[in-house]
């Protein structure tokens, strides 16, 4: 019965990943606004009903990793090795986002079609608000704070926002090392015993 499960589930995954790149590649193709899911479903070779069971919108289609990143950057904080600093693991996973999905071939062309497509960019800045919810959720939980601590609300808003400003600068590496490290001092000075 398990083998049944894990083929099942492998399948699952295999017509998850087929959408999301047959998406990918259709939209930046031929545009966004210019792709209709059928075309997304057919070019994946399942209907438009199974396309929908796996991406709820059609800008989900665009964010097809967006819960195994959140899950990653609290796992970040959450999970890292004992007696290991949480500025010091946060920006080690930052760092390597930034690197990785510099060095990505579509990298330019994706931001670009997200920057230039309305829908894209609200659903982007609601995906990111997401993210920064539970990054300060786990900060705070890491720190001792309550969950509406300010500082733990604006250090996950500033690493989020490092990733960004790093793809815009010629070495992302050292662009999160500058930003983390002006996010170290100001976290070491208000929360001193984190």
């Amino acid at each position: 019965m398990s083998e049944q499960t894990g083929r099942r589930e492998r399948k699952k995954a295999q017509t998850r990943q087929a959408l999301a790149d047959a998406a990918l590649e259709l939209f930046l193709d031929r545009g966004y606004d210019q792709v209709g899911v059928r075309e997304v479903a057919d070019a994946a070779d399942v209907s438009a009903t199974t396309l929908f069971k796996y991406f709820p919108t059609k800008e989900s289609l665009v964010f097809d990793i967006d819960e195994d990143v959140e899950a990653a950057l609290v796992a970040a904080v959450r999970d890292r090795a004992p007696g290991r600093p949480l500025l010091p693991a946060l920006r080690e996973h930052i760092r390597h986002r930034a690197t990785t999905v510099a060095a990505y071939p579509h990298t330019a062309a994706f931001t670009r079609m997200i920057e230039d497509t309305p829908a894209l960019r609200d659903y982007a800045r609601r995906m990111w608000l997401r993210h920064e919810t539970a990054l300060a959720q786990a900060i705070a939980d890491e720190a001792g704070a309550s969950a509406d601590d300010i500082g733990c609300a604006a250090l996950a808003r500033f690493a989020l926002e490092a990733v960004s400003l790093a793809h815009q600068h010629p070495d992302p590496p050292q662009a999160v090392d500058t930003i983390f490290a002006l996010l170290e001092r100001g976290w070491a000075a208000t929360y001193p015993d984190a």
